[in-house]
Formats: structure tokens, C-alpha cells, sequence
């Protein structure tokens, strides 16, 4: 069967005017001419994204949507209608969030995390923003502390950064620990701190081992290349407050004043009230 919301490998049947039929258990379905990869023949098996157009006819396309089904993403809202909202996930025809999916009232402009999967009644792809049924922290946890995994920032709170890990579970890195500026829908790499008794998973950007002496050394290195980029000074002293920092740095104030530290000790750097700059 063809695995609709996902990609495909089906072989090229036979060619007509406006593009090649492709041969599945289901019925041939259309590839149009703008999507047919170059020198692709009948015989050839090509890998296709399959999914419904906007007449509801199943179709295939070389487009590449931002998320597949049984995926999470993050994805900005195009338009909204009485019955809906639409999302834009890469592809000519937009996501349908249903309004009884919507976990409150969907904006256009506004980015949203959502779970993409198959309608079984209308054998539709269709988004959801109430992610609850599809994460799996309450069904046992598969994961050890410090494994290295991949998150999706999937909310911003008081506290800190939701995320969505190895796209299954709900996890949390505190505000206190990040040190850039991380935006809804954002990948990037993790270690899992701890998962609590009540099923709740921490999790961080620092790799396990990482001690003080090698922060330390990588923050150094990066005002060095900051340095040696421009013109050899950068805006910033032990005056500096932390977002100052943080905005040009991507680090803490702390890590901050330890690196210039050991920079001024070694003999790399100047510091002055209002800057530093590399020592000639």
C-alpha cells in the first residue's frame, strides 16, 4: 500500500502529455511534468512524496513538505476558515488543522507545533496542536541519562524551552542553561539530564564531561575568532551586562568573565572599561 503523508519509491508505468503515471498497489497515481526527475524513464523507480492535491486526488511530487506524517513540527499558519486552519509544510496545497484539533483558536502568521498523521475517516493528512495523545512519556521511558538526542523546540514558558525529544517525548531544558537564543521550531542536539518519577524528562545542551576548564576554553576560542573577524575589538567588558553578552556572544556573563580572564592572563587580549581588544 502507499504510504500516504510519506515518501515513496514507485516505478514509472507509462508517460502521458501532462507528465508519467507510477504504479502502486492502490491505483497508478500522477507525477506531473514539473516534478519528474531528469532522464527518469518508464521502468525507473523514483522516490516521490505522495499525498492529496487540492481536488483530493492522491498525486506525487519531488517537493520535499517540512515534516512527514507521525512527525512533530513547527509550522506557520497561512489562513483560517470556519472548519479550519492551514499550515505551510513545503508543498503547493497547505496542512489542514481541523478546528476541533486546534488547541486554541489558530492565528494567520503565527507559528505552531503540531503532530502530523493520517486521518483514518477521510483518509486525509491532517495536523493536530494537541500533542498530549501522541507523546509517550507515560508509556515507559526508552532513554538513559546523558544520551545524546535530538530535540524540537516546540514551546517557550516562564521557565524555560519545551522540547520535543527524538520525536516521542515531551521534555523540558531550563531557561537558566541556555545561553542562545532558541526560536519555536529550532533543531539541535541534546543529553538527557535526568527523567523524574513522575515521568518528566530534563534535559540540557551541555554534552556530559564538559567540565568548567573546557567551557572555558571553547568561549575563549570563540571571542578569539570574534576578534580576529572584525577589527580586532568587541563592545564588551567585565562592565557588560548579561543580555548585552549574550546577544553577541550566545554565552553567560560568567563564562563571559572566565574566558577573558584566562585570555588577559595568557597575554592574547587588553581590557579596558568599555571593550577588549587582541593584544598586538
Amino acid at each position: 500500500m502507499v504510504d500516504l503523508g510519506n515518501y515513496n519509491e514507485l516505478e514509472i508505468a507509462r508517460e502521458v502529455d501532462f507528465g508519467v503515471y507510477l504504479t502502486s498497489e492502490d491505483g497508478d497515481i500522477l507525477l506531473p511534468n514539473k516534478y519528474i526527475p531528469e532522464g527518469a524513464k518508464v521502468g525507473d523507480f523514483v522516490r516521490v512524496f505522495v499525498y492529496r492535491d487540492s481536488e483530493d486526488r492522491v498525486i506525487a511530487t519531488n517537493l520535499m513538505p517540512y515534516a512527514t506524517v507521525r512527525e512533530f513540527a513547527c509550522l506557520t499558519c497561512t489562513d483560517t476558515a470556519p472548519f479550519g486552519a492551514f499550515l505551510d509544510w513545503g508543498l503547493e496545497k497547505d496542512l489542514l488543522v481541523p478546528l476541533h484539533n486546534q488547541k486554541n483558536k489558530m492565528q494567520a502568521g503565527r507559528k505552531y507545533c503540531v503532530y502530523i498523521y493520517l486521518d483514518e475517516t477521510s483518509d486525509r493528512v491532517v495536523a493536530t496542536s494537541k500533542l498530549g495523545k501522541y507523546l509517550h512519556n507515560e508509556d515507559g521511558i526508552s532513554l538513559d541519562e546523558n544520551e545524546e538526542v535530538q530535540l524540537l523546540v516546540a514551546g517557550l514558558t516562564d521557565i524555560g524551552i519545551k522540547v520535543i525529544i527524538n520525536n516521542k517525548y515531551m521534555g523540558m531544558l531550563y531557561k537558566n542553561e541556555v545561553f542562545q537564543d532558541l526560536q519555536l521550531g529550532d533543531k539541535l542536539t541534546g543529553y538527557i539530564k535526568a527523567i523524574r518519577p513522575d515521568n518528566k524528562i530534563d534535559v540540557t545542551l551541555r554534552k556530559p564531561g564538559t567540565t568548567i576548564v573546557t567551557e572555558s576554553m571553547e568561549a575563549g576560542e570563540r571571542i578569539l575568532n570574534l576578534l580576529r573577524q572584525g577589527s580586532g575589538w568587541l563592545p564588551l567588558s567585565d562592565n557588560s551586562t548579561p543580555e548585552d553578552i549574550y546577544k553577541l556572544l550566545g554565552m553567560s556573563k560568567k563564562a563571559f568573565k572566565r574566558a577573558i580572564g584566562g585570555l588577559y592572563r595568557e597575554g592574547k587580549i587588553e581590557l579596558t572599561d568599555n571593550n577588549i581588544r587582541l593584544k598586538r
